[in-house]
């Protein structure tokens, strides 16, 4: 009897050992998962502290192997997590460009260029670590990431108190007798009021949305070659033509000649003056000899 009740406690310390064993396998495992996704994201962009509210923005600076494709994937997938782009702008740097003829008609541009894109987009506050994980698989080398969360929470509570303070100050101006001074602090407490609104209203989606800006980029030169007309050729080609500047000459020669015709019929007083003139001189000098 005493062995058959050794042999049962035996068997359950060696379950009970089995257990742990397997438990602190298992949180060990879990604990190797959590450090693994923090690697990934920055504390920044998942934090939550009770008692506390911030304001996330991120920088990411990155080159990918294609932009226009990892711009359209990064898009698509924004949609998905409910943000949205409020600026995106894709261009070419070009970083050479040089033309070679290949023929009397045509020649080739060799310019090298850059693709690059620079966005700005917001995604939901809950949602900033899971799209900086998708961004991260787009990079081929990353250049610098910036994460940031503003502790807001000092403003929130300011702007409760200033909410109370001018409806407190509302209540007291309601109670004043009417006349130009209380409707000068009343207008006055309303554009306060306004520009409080106002400002909890851009918080308040500061809060909800985090702004993230990405430069992205492509590492190597992209090459392109665009066929062109050989324009040096055909300026020689039409720039002196004989037979054709000949035949204008003589037709500016003889429009020449018209202009000096029509220009001495137009003085055809002052060649007949001087015709009379000297007519009459000729005429005085024979006379003159005689004497």
């Amino acid at each position: 009897m005493k062995t058959k009740i050794l042999s049962i406690s035996l068997m359950a310390l060696l379950l009970i050992g089995c257990k742990k064993g397997e438990y602190a396998e298992s949180a060990y495992a879990t604990a190797d998962s959590a450090a693994v996704v923090s690697d990934d994201v920055s504390v920044a962009a998942t934090q939550t502290v009770e008692g506390k509210q911030f304001v996330k923005t991120a920088e990411v600076d990155m080159e990918v192997k294609d932009v226009y494709g990892a711009t359209i994937s990064i898009e698509k997938h924004l949609i998905s997590l409910g943000g949205f782009v409020t600026k995106s702008r894709m261009e070419a740097q070009t970083l050479s460009e040089n033309t070679y003829n290949i023929s009397d008609e045509s020649s080739m541009l060799i310019r090298k260029f850059q693709n690059q894109n620079r966005m700005q987009v917001r995604v939901p506050t809950e949602k900033l670590g899971e799209f900086l994980d998708f961004i991260n698989d787009k990079k081929v080398f990353l250049n610098s990431r910036i994460i940031s969360a503003e502790d807001v929470t000092a403003n929130i509570k300011l702007s409760k108190m200033e909410a109370e303070r001018q409806a407190k100050t509302s209540t007291n101006i309601s109670q004043l007798k009417t006349g130009k001074d209380k409707v000068k602090l009343d207008d006055d407490n309303m554009s306060q009021a306004n520009s409080q609104k106002y400002s909890d209203e851009i918080l308040a989606d500061q809060l909800k949305y985090s702004t993230v800006d990405i430069y992205i980029k492509e590492p190597s030169t992209s090459v392109a070659k665009i066929p062109i007309v050989n324009t040096k050729n055909i300026d020689n080609e039409y720039k002196y033509n004989f037979f054709f500047d000949v035949k204008n000459a003589f037709v500016e020669g003889f429009y020449l000649i018209q202009q000096i015709f029509v220009f001495l019929i137009s003085i055809w007083p002052i060649v007949l003056l001087g015709g009379l003139v000297f007519y009459f001189w000729r005429r005085r000098k024979p006379l003159a000899n005689t004497k």
